[in-house]
């Protein structure tokens, strides 16, 4: 355990890229990358980088998977071979498969399926490189590609994990906090309704631990909301109106 706390997290409370634990990785967030796609979304998310595309609402093929009240919501997860340290096969994975059905039904919630029926809307999630959490990048990249394709929703979705290192609870655990640590926890939460849509947990937390590890992951995703807002208001609106924003705040 020694070893681990020396390792992980340091004698003046700093992690291993710097950071104090409450302190998100660095997020830049860029919207309508391309230009095919009906919405888009490319997102660096410490060193993660993925790029998210959004097709729909269109019509259903096959035709017999078309639901008569409600939208089809189909999301593909994919690693680029070079994203990780070792290649990756290209083919997917049971972990891609999981982790795209994990991201679907994370977004569900937020859309206002019974806008669209007989339709359906494709997510492709696309990671360029991988360095932990790229399942709550996607998902937060994913959020922001929906709104970029004029996707009627209830809120936008954000996503941090915390976890558990050297015996203190983190923000936003980057990979070799989630490879040594003790525990990892995924959450997605729409932040105006105040709902959960993603809990995930890798490891072992006493019911306090899981308590304040949880508040911590929904304190991350409120941050990552308000980049998520910026990010929409630079494309669409420009820095004018992104400078009243910030007369606002201030």
């Amino acid at each position: 355990m020694t070893e681990q706390v020396i390792h992980l997290i340091d004698k003046d409370g700093k992690r291993t890229d710097g950071r104090n634990i409450d302190e998100l990785r660095d997020i830049k967030i860029t919207v309508g990358m391309i230009k095919n796609a009906d919405g888009s979304a490319f997102i660096e998310f410490g060193k993660n980088k993925i790029i998210v595309a959004v097709y729909g609402p269109r019509e259903v093929h096959p035709k017999h998977m078309a639901q008569p009240d409600r939208c089809v919501l189909r999301c593909r997860y994919h690693m680029s071979p070079f994203s990780t340290d070792t290649r990756k096969n290209p083919a997917p994975s049971r972990r891609e498969v999981e982790i795209s059905k994990v991201i679907r039904e994370a977004l569900e919630p937020a859309i206002i399926l019974e806008d669209y029926p007989r339709a359906a809307i494709d997510i492709f999630v696309e990671v360029l490189q991988a360095d932990g959490g790229s399942r709550c990048a996607g998902i937060t990249a994913a959020s922001v590609a929906l709104a970029d394709a004029g996707i009627n929703m209830r809120d936008m979705v954000s996503a941090c994990a915390a976890g558990k290192v050297a015996d203190r609870i983190v923000l936003d655990v980057n990979d070799i906090e989630d490879k040594e640590g003790c525990a990892d926890m995924p959450v997605a939460y729409l932040p105006n309704l105040e709902q959960v849509t993603l809990l995930q947990l890798d490891g072992i937390l006493t019911k306090e631990e899981f308590n304040e590890c949880l508040d911590t992951a929904i304190k991350g995703c409120k941050m990552v909301y308000e980049i998520q807002k910026q990010a929409l208001i630079q494309k669409y609106f420009g820095n004018e109106i992104t400078s009243d924003v910030k007369e606002t705040a201030q």
